[in-house]
């Protein structure tokens, strides 16, 4: 059973009662992206709190990403709600990594595999021994970023 689950219920009761309708409306649909990643494949199973982690990162990038388009065009108030779903996800994600503790991850990461030298071929190495690390720490892309930066 997942606690964080739980606690994703238990404080969408709560806005519900506090008529909080970005909070629960946010929480509702997250508790359904959930939800679909259960029933998701051949059979059903309960999600560990890492894979609620997995969902609820996937959903935050959802809504920057969206965030962005709508600011790009023009569309400040339909930005501004998805920004305002992404922080409410927010609280329930790990303590996001800076850049600079990105870099230094990544950094450390390529020298213990001692693939300093090899070039763009260990791309997959590094990433495949960041992932457990970063995961719903920092977006997938900034990590990649960094780590072709380096390899390069």
């Amino acid at each position: 059973m997942s606690d964080l689950k739980d606690r994703l219920r238990t404080d969408l009761t709560t806005a519900i009662k506090a008529r909080d309708e970005l909070r629960s409306s946010t929480l509702r649909m997250v508790l359904s992206a959930i939800t679909n990643a259960e029933v998701a494949g051949k059979t059903p199973r309960e999600l560990s709190d890492d894979d609620v982690v997995g969902v609820l990162s996937s959903e935050a990038k959802k809504r920057r990403e969206a965030a962005q388009a709508f600011e790009e065009g023009g569309r400040a108030e339909s930005a501004a709600k998805e920004r305002a779903e992404a922080e409410v996800l927010a609280d329930y994600l790990p303590e996001q990594l800076g850049e600079d503790e990105i870099r230094d991850l990544v950094t450390s990461t390529i020298a213990s595999l001692g693939v300093a030298g090899d070039g763009m071929k260990a791309m997959g190495r590094v990433m495949g021994a960041l992932q457990p690390q970063v995961k719903g720490r920092a977006d997938g892309g900034a990590v990649s970023a960094e780590v072709r930066r380096q390899l390069a």
